[in-house]
């Protein structure tokens, strides 16, 4: 039976929406296109009316309707006046920000206002001067942010930040082809899936998961040479073969087609992205995310004003708007990432209460004491890792 609707109009509203939604969900990128991190996604931002907030995303980060619609940034519309031209051009953060670190070093509009970065490329963009500091008189619901999120060592008062999401980096297995499953970093280099392995090119997430397969705390006090044995893992593998892909988000694309059937990958895309795309097309849905039985990573994507951005005021007003629980709650329904927002687990009660235990969304102590968050780098070494990750996967 279902709960009875809440009193609030907005929030009767939401919830309406969402409970028809459960029942007829599509894939999200139809009506925003595909993935897109290149020159043409770029010119495009660029060319937006002039009176529209330019958002950059990843795939699989916001809720969509049937009609390719996104009902929570509509609400945002609605309420507040302010279009959005929100795009998936994000696919990795490096690629991401070749593509619009001259401008930012210019001072110039990159095209986007906005964009939602993962730690360690926010604090990279801190340290370059790159950020508008947030409008927080426009952020009143900041005050809902997880504490556990505020004293982050890259933006201690979170002046320049806010977090959108956050996830786990671990396992992915194709039930139709490996029905026992696997729990292992191990099983991935099992001969049987030569060229079907497929594994992130973030860095800090693929070496994270194997380094902590190698007994490191990847958290605490290591060194360039529990990076290098796990950067010689991953290089052997490619050479070798076994690794038949290192990509960004659209590694989905390869799990989907068949071109992989394990690898190390984002724990929301599995449900909001692969599963759903398979339901959508009448399909059983096939992909289980499992945390290595060594440990996965645990990350954050955040909010950002970019540095040429005339618009630091629309930005606060949207991250506000997505810090209210409710809206917060409908998000992580579709999304199944971490909610950052205090009081989106008591919304999802009247959302879609199946999900008010969901592990992915609401994680227990129990289940955070299997991930750690990579440590900082230094300039040093970040420089240094970076080289070498890109000079062991490129082509792969």
């Amino acid at each position: 039976m279902a709960r009875p609707l809440p009193e609030d109009p907005m929030l009767r509203q939401l919830v309406l929406r969402a409970r028809a939604a459960q029942f007829n969900r599509r894939r999200f990128l139809q009506g925003v296109g595909v993935t897109a991190a290149g020159a043409g996604a770029l010119s495009l931002a660029a060319c937006a009316p002039a009176d529209e907030l330019v958002w950059a995303n990843w795939d699989g980060y916001m809720d969509t309707d049937d009609d390719g619609n996104h009902p929570t940034l509509q609400a945002f519309t609605d309420a507040t006046g302010i279009k959005v031209n929100y795009r998936v051009d994000v696919d990795d953060n490096d690629t991401f920000y070749a593509a619009i670190k001259d401008q930012l070093a210019l001072g110039q509009f990159t095209g986007y206002d906005t964009a939602c970065l993962t730690d360690w490329m926010v604090g990279q963009l801190i340290d370059s001067g790159y950020l508008l500091e947030l409008d927080a008189a426009n952020i009143p619901n900041k005050k809902n942010l997880n504490p556990a999120l505020m004293g982050v060592d890259y933006d201690p008062e979170r002046k320049y930040s806010l977090t959108w999401q956050s996830g786990f980096a671990g396992l992915v297995y194709d039930k139709s082809v490996i029905p026992d499953g696997i729990s292992s970093v191990e099983e991935l280099w099992d001969p049987s899936f030569k060229g079907k392995v497929v594994v992130l090119s973030e860095m800090r997430d693929t070496l994270g998961v194997v380094m902590s397969s190698q007994g490191v705390d990847i958290s605490g006090d290591w060194g360039s040479d529990d990076f290098y044995a796990a950067l010689d893992v991953i290089e052997k593998q490619i050479q070798d073969g076994q690794i038949g892909a290192v990509k960004g988000n659209s590694y989905t694309d390869d799990l989907l087609n068949g071109d992989a059937v394990v690898g190390i990958v984002w724990s929301g895309d599995v449900n909001s992205i692969l599963n759903y795309e398979l339901e959508a097309a009448g399909e059983e849905a096939r992909f289980e995310f499992v945390l290595p039985e060594t440990g996965g990573t645990l990350w954050s994507d955040n909010f950002v004003s970019l540095k040429g951005s005339t618009r630091n005021e629309q930005t606060a007003k949207l991250i506000n708007h997505y810090y209210d629980p409710a809206i917060a709650a409908e998000l992580a329904a579709w999304v199944t990432y971490i909610t950052p927002v205090v009081g989106a687990q008591e919304a999802m009660a009247d959302i879609a209460p199946e999900l008010v235990d969901n592990p992915f969304i609401f994680p227990t102590e129990e289940y955070l004491s299997n991930v750690k968050m990579f440590r900082t780098l230094t300039p040093a070494e970040s420089k240094e890792f970076s080289e070498a990750w890109v000079a062991v996967n490129v082509g792969a």
